[in-house]
């Protein structure tokens, strides 16, 4: 199976300037765990999880007023879409993360998840 497969094509993207409340109220209103940060000022994207949201509370920073922008990951490892399954769920093992943004050129396609991945795999062994 390739990252195609099991992506999300459907991204939330959020722009660098909404609060963290913000970004975790749509988060969490789509049922997802991560967003594509675009800043049109910057170059590229960046990725905002719900382990940034989590550990800018756990520091006692307000989520009213703290900015996606100062919480996100610019420097994004990014997945093709024709990826195997194994090689991305290696790749967010090796790296220690539960997302991939997916990209053909600069084009963002979509975000796999771990539990993607592992939806996937159970799916695959259950129909053999």
């Amino acid at each position: 199976m390739r990252v195609s497969d099991g992506m999300s094509a459907l991204v939330l993207v959020i722009g660098p300037n909404h609060t963290l409340r913000q970004a975790a109220t749509l988060m969490a209103a789509r049922h997802v765990g991560a967003a594509v940060v675009l800043d049109s000022e910057a170059q590229g994207f960046g990725i905002l999880t719900e382990r940034d949201v989590l550990r800018s509370v756990a520091a006692g920073q307000n989520p009213e007023t703290e900015l996606v922008g100062d919480h996100l990951t610019r420097d994004v490892v990014v997945a093709g879409p024709d990826w195997s399954l194994d090689e991305a769920a290696a790749t967010m093992l090796r790296g220690g993360f539960r997302h991939l943004v997916v990209t053909t050129g600069t084009e963002v396609e979509g975000v796999l998840s771990m539990r993607d991945v592992v939806r996937c795999w159970s799916t695959q062994r259950v129909a053999v």
